[in-house]
């Protein structure tokens, strides 16, 4: 699956991650936070325990994330050992993003963005360099902390208001326990007259109670304002990537005029010229030497037929029937009947794709073969193709080449990436030099 023709680097493949909500009428996460209640009764009791949670864990995770930063700063000079521990810190801030993003979702059902786990934009260090670094810079991540450090504030609070309601509660109580004299404040140095136990008990209470709720309402509404993507952003995410598939779709019409033009020019219309040149000698030597005309003749007609099938496959390429016709199981089946390379293949696809999605994945598994078969000296290939849970066409081609496959403006690579994200969806190529080569394709199922 290599194309060893030299070019310059391969543009950067779209990461995986949540795709912009659709603008087709349906509510925006904006429009949800502010219609969504944030003071009901459970919302707030899951709210307080939560945050109180958070106060207690929260404060261990910063000091680790700090030991972990000022630590991998004093040691990067040492062996690379620094640079690990900056490594763990920028997955550690992905991790705490992600599960505050998580916490959020499910106590607010708001639709909040989990922060993306990047990939290497290319191969080599440099790629793996860059995509930590992207890790590290990535806008969700960021919200995600930030969110989580004003939640572990809040929550010490909450601790401490919790004590207040407690003690309020025992202040209360005191008469009914202690009969006479005064009433030591439980968790603090104070004491009270019982007489006035009754009294300032329940303020205790009723001040912690309130401010518990108003913190809880605090948190509620800043978790939407900082974790959910404004209607601004999320226009423009939508206008970027309708933008990415546009100039992918017009790429991959490019690229695949282009085939189509150097596979009639060098294969077809060549072959075409040749018979035409035969069938002319022919009919100068069918009276003088019909035997020789004859030859000539079967000549021309064995070009003919050979033109024909390349005509066939090229009009495969361009569309596959029996795509349309039995579904993509089918069309994958057919695909690794004619490869050069022995293909293992294991699909499991129920139902059928939109058109446009399952063109996408057979046509990139049909290059993949090609690539793998003309320059990667694979002995074997390995095809998986999935329809996922979240409605997605998943698929992996895996040769055992010799690997260094780059994405070249005008190849075949270049193609099917084009493809991919003409059609909504991602890939990833893997190839080391000394193999394997892998490529993975994920295309919504409807879209």
């Amino acid at each position: 699956m290599t194309s060893h023709t030299a070019a310059p680097a391969s543009p950067p493949a779209p990461e995986t991650g949540p795709a912009p909500a659709t603008a087709d009428g349906s509510r925006s996460a904006a429009t949800s936070v502010l219609r969504s209640p944030v003071a009901s009764p459970l919302r707030v009791l899951l709210t307080i325990a939560q945050l109180a949670a958070l106060g207690l864990v929260g404060p261990v995770v910063f000091t680790l994330l700090i030991t972990l930063l000022s630590t991998g700063i004093g040691l990067v000079v040492v062996l690379g050992i620094g640079l690990l521990l900056l490594i763990g810190f920028v997955y550690t801030l992905w991790a705490v993003a992600w599960v505050e993003a998580a916490r959020v979702d499910g106590l607010y059902h708001v639709g909040v963005p989990a922060p993306a786990l990047r990939r290497p934009p290319r191969p080599g260090f440099g790629g793996v360099m860059l995509m930590f670094w992207r890790q590290a810079i990535d806008p969700g991540v960021w919200r995600g902390i930030a969110n989580f450090a004003i939640a572990t504030v809040l929550g010490i609070v909450t601790i401490m208001l919790v004590a207040v309601l407690v003690s309020g509660i025992a202040l209360t109580l005191s008469p009914l326990l202690v009969g006479e004299g005064v009433s030591r404040l439980w968790g603090w140095d104070l004491e009270l007259p019982l007489t006035w136990a009754f009294v300032v008990g329940p303020v205790m209470v009723a001040l912690s109670a309130a401010a518990l709720i108003g913190v809880a309402i605090l948190h509620g509404v800043l978790s939407r304002l900082i974790m959910v993507p404004s209607r601004e952003a999320q226009l423009a995410a939508q206008a970027r990537q309708s933008a990415e598939q546009r100039a992918g779709a017009v790429r991959a019409a490019d690229v695949e005029r282009t085939r189509i033009e150097r596979d009639l020019h060098d294969g077809v219309q060549p072959r075409l010229v040749s018979v035409g040149m035969t069938l002319g000698l022919a009919r100068q030597k069918i009276e003088d030497d019909p035997a020789a005309a004859t030859a000539l003749i079967e000549e021309a007609h064995t070009s003919t037929k050979a033109a024909i099938t390349e005509l066939r496959q090229l009009a495969r390429g361009i569309h596959a029937s029996v795509l349309d016709d039995r579904g993509l199981d089918a069309a994958l089946s057919a695909l690794a009947a004619r490869s050069h390379v022995p293909v293992q293949l294991d699909v499991r696809i129920e139902g059928r794709c939109e058109r446009s999605a399952e063109a996408a994945v057979y046509f990139a598994i049909a290059e993949s073969l090609t690539n793998a078969a003309k320059h990667s000296r694979a002995s074997a290939v390995r095809v998986v193709a999935r329809r996922r849970e979240d409605g997605t066409l998943w698929a992996r081609v895996e040769d055992d080449g010799i690997g260094g496959a780059r994405i070249l403006p005008g190849g075949g690579l270049d193609g099917i990436s084009n493809r991919i994200v003409g059609a909504g969806g991602t890939y990833r190529l893997d190839s080391p030099n000394g193999g394997p080569t892998a490529l993975e394709v994920s295309v919504p199922c409807a879209f």
